[in-house]
């Protein structure tokens, strides 16, 4: 049986193996507060091989009048893309950013989604790499034109579900926010301030340590039971302000031997699109 790696890889393994032909490493970089920076970043040095993924103009759709910040990207464009990163049935994708994984994440649950098993996140990210000594590229790899079938399926609810699981309780939602955002005693990004009523909060960075590396499985594992107070991890539905840092959750609960929850996409951003309720303070 061949391995692959389908949650975290280290910077050692990545540095050992990840030159290999059927590898293909993708630099999510990004900053909420300034989109250009990643690409910037990008070009002043890189894991050598590695393409480029911007949050915005790769892994999501242009966000409409009733969409969160970052709707789920067209498919036959994330097709497309993924051709031009080498990735088919049989690659080993592995997705860093600057360190926490919050938006290299978002691509691992992504390529999930549509059945593509073999991608992990590089624990530490850039920051972890440049710690280790791994060589820089400036070079931008070539482009390739193998193409690729996706299959959607699923992992993810609508903003109409969680309406409805107001009244059902199907489902627990469980917000990556920080503690002050869930609250709603600030709000730096979005027009309104607070959480869907009901939510539980569980902020991602809770989920490393203070090098910025993933908790250990057994760490994980009893934090996040702790946290669903008996919930099985079939029902449970991960946000946060666009659907971007709660895929770090479910990232978390996948490392911990806690899968199949689910992600809401248009998160926090789409469900105050509209009037909707919305609660303040601590779960």
């Amino acid at each position: 049986m061949v391995h692959y790696y389908d949650t975290l890889i280290s910077v050692a393994t990545c540095l050992d193996q990840g030159q290999a032909a059927d590898w293909s490493l993708i630099d999510c970089r990004f900053d909420l507060a300034d989109k250009a920076w990643g690409a910037a970043a990008y070009r002043e040095g890189h894991i050598p091989g590695a393409y480029y993924a911007h949050l915005e103009d790769d892994l999501s759709a242009s966000p409409g009048a009733d969409s969160g910040r970052h709707p789920l990207p067209d498919w036959q464009a994330f097709a497309d893309r993924l051709s031009r990163w080498g990735i088919h049935r049989d690659t080993q994708v592995v997705v860093y950013d600057q360190g926490a994984g919050a938006f290299a994440a978002r691509l691992w649950w992504l390529l999930r989604s549509v059945g593509h098993a073999r991608v992990a996140v590089l624990d530490g990210g850039w920051a972890a790499w440049q710690s280790a000594g791994g060589p820089e590229s400036h070079e931008v790899p070539n482009s390739h034109l193998q193409p690729v079938d996706l299959s959607p399926g699923g992992g993810w609810v609508t903003t109409e579900q969680v309406e409805k699981n107001l009244r059902s309780r199907e489902f627990s939602l469980i917000d990556a926010r920080s503690r002050g955002r869930f609250a709603g005693r600030m709000e730096p990004i979005d027009p309104v301030a607070g959480h869907i009523p009901g939510a539980k909060n569980c902020p991602f960075e809770q989920n490393l340590d203070a090098n910025g590396r993933f908790h250990p499985p057994a760490v994980l594992r009893t934090a996040w039971l702790k946290g669903l107070q008996g919930t099985p991890p079939a029902a449970v539905v991960h946000m946060c302000g666009s659907g971007v840092t709660a895929c770090h959750n479910l990232l978390a609960m996948e490392i911990a031997g806690l899968p199949g929850s689910r992600l809401y996409v248009g998160s926090w951003s789409e469900w105050i699109r509209a009037d909707r309720p919305v609660a303040t303070g601590q779960d």
